[in-house]
């Protein structure tokens, strides 16, 4: 086959799936989605709180099933600035995506923040969960942070 006669045809397949939770990730997002609070999984051994939920315990490897309240408050540990518009973003760009440590946590997770003015967002900024008023028991009940 010649150079000549190779083609490149360029597309995108779309696959639908779905994905099981499992247990832990039923009730944290259950808890979200019924009575807007964030929980987390507290280690027997340690003391650890897990947010989001795990079975065992990363550091002692105990298995966890002591679930504890944390706050719809946190800090930000680290962000990335969303500056660019698609079908698919969550908001309207600019908008940060934040590692976010919870009150109470002890570990953290990646949600949105909502901020107008990138220059603002920060690490080590004060930031808290405004929940969707119509909830469907995902993530996304908690629509995105907002700076405290």
């Amino acid at each position: 086959m010649s150079e000549e006669d190779e083609k490149v045809y360029k597309g995108r397949i779309k696959v639908p799936y779905s994905h099981t939770a499992g247990k832990y990730v039923k009730k944290f997002l259950e808890e979200i989605g019924k009575n807007q609070r964030i929980m987390g999984v507290k280690c027997p051994n340690c003391g650890k709180v897990y947010v989001p939920p795990k079975m065992v315990c990363f550091k002692c490897f105990k298995k966890m099933d002591e679930w504890v309240e944390v706050g719809n408050q946190g800090v930000v540990n680290g962000f990335s600035v969303v500056m660019h518009s698609t079908p698919v973003m969550p908001l309207k760009p600019p908008f940060g995506y934040g590692i976010i440590r919870l009150d109470g946590a002890d570990t953290d997770f990646v949600h949105l923040i909502k901020e107008g003015d990138p220059s603002k967002l920060k690490i080590g900024m004060r930031v808290e969960a405004v929940f969707k008023d119509h909830r469907q028991k995902k993530i996304t009940d908690i629509e995105y942070f907002k700076p405290v």
